[in-house]
């Protein structure tokens, strides 16, 4: 049988973020589903970084179709999540079922992927994630540790089911790793 992998995110989510797990989920042959706060084409953007800038540039991306509306997500049909970054993240952790959805995957001991940005997401269970080691985007680790976790300074890190990454170019480590635990 195949996995279920739920990606949630919306609007202005990083697309390298989003299209690669999303398309290395497929080649496994894996059963994705990408959630959103409603059904609708998301809008990527692209960040980049640019010398002369103190931090990443914005620019448009691709459409992505969302598939599942967060409040029709059942988390019990899926082996694991992840969470992508860019501006996404600072707008969905405000769902109300977003926690929900969370609580499931950490609480059933179910692979989690959060990248860079994802850690705003986090921050919403922050009983959960006290007392965990995660990375994220350096502009984000005040999100960790105001939950009481401790942020790690490396790109890529494990700690139990939580995978997490620091940006777009750990995509193929950050995978790696989430691979391996839903196997």
């Amino acid at each position: 049988m195949s996995k279920k992998i739920l990606i949630i995110t919306g609007d202005a989510v990083e697309a390298l973020e989003v299209f690669y797990p999303y398309y290395r989920c497929l080649e496994e042959g894996f059963d994705v589903t990408i959630a959103s706060p409603s059904v609708k084409k998301l809008y990527t953007v692209c960040h980049d970084f640019v010398e002369g800038t103190e931090t990443y540039i914005e620019k448009p991306a691709y459409g992505l179709d969302s598939q599942l509306a967060f409040a029709d997500v059942n988390p019990e049909e899926y082996d694991g999540l992840i969470i992508p970054g860019g501006r996404a993240p600072e707008y969905i952790r405000l769902d109300e079922n977003v926690p929900h959805i969370l609580r499931h995957f950490f609480e059933n001991n179910k692979p989690v992927g959060a990248i860079c940005h994802a850690a705003q997401v986090l921050s919403v269970v922050p009983e959960l994630m006290k007392g965990r080691e995660y990375t994220a985007y350096i502009a984000c680790s005040p999100d960790v540790t105001a939950c009481g976790a401790t942020y790690i300074k490396e790109t890529l890190h494990t700690h139990g089911n939580l995978v997490s990454g620091h940006a777009w170019p750990d995509l193929p480590g950050f995978m790696n790793r989430f691979m391996s635990l839903l196997k």
